[in-house]
């Protein structure tokens, strides 16, 4: 197998879901502040950096390997550390806050580790 048939459909649904939470946190960044007590303006802004983070993920599933894909993985790697910092922090929010950081810290280092694991499954494949 190649690297593209590996790491592509992985990278693909980062993509997706950073669009789809991009969209979600700009969207409706009031209600979910009103439901977790996280701040608006944190909410929107990470909603905001989703995007353009997409794009680069994109643009590393078309390449199929090497340095992209470690820099989503780095990328992906700081956003669970920076998620869990704001778990640390007064501004972690309510319980729900909480378990809504949490969570998605949860969903992208299970899909960081897919990524680490089809990139080194395709270093291997072509030595």
């Amino acid at each position: 197998m190649t690297r593209n048939q590996l790491l592509r459909p992985v990278m693909l649904f980062d993509a997706a879901t950073c669009l789809a939470m991009g969209g979600l946190l700009v969207a409706v960044a009031g209600p979910i502040a009103g439901l977790t007590e996280l701040p608006v303006p944190l909410l929107r802004e990470a909603g905001l950096i989703l995007f353009p983070f997409a794009l680069f993920v994109l643009w590393a599933a078309r390449r199929g390997g090497g340095w992209p894909v470690q820099a989503v993985i780095a990328a992906n790697v700081a956003w669970v550390a920076a998620s869990l910092a704001l778990i640390a922090s007064p501004w972690s929010g309510s319980a729900l806050g909480i378990a809504f950081v949490g969570a998605q810290a949860a969903a992208v280092a299970l899909l960081t580790a897919l990524q680490w694991r089809m990139l080194g499954r395709a270093v291997a494949t072509t030595v």
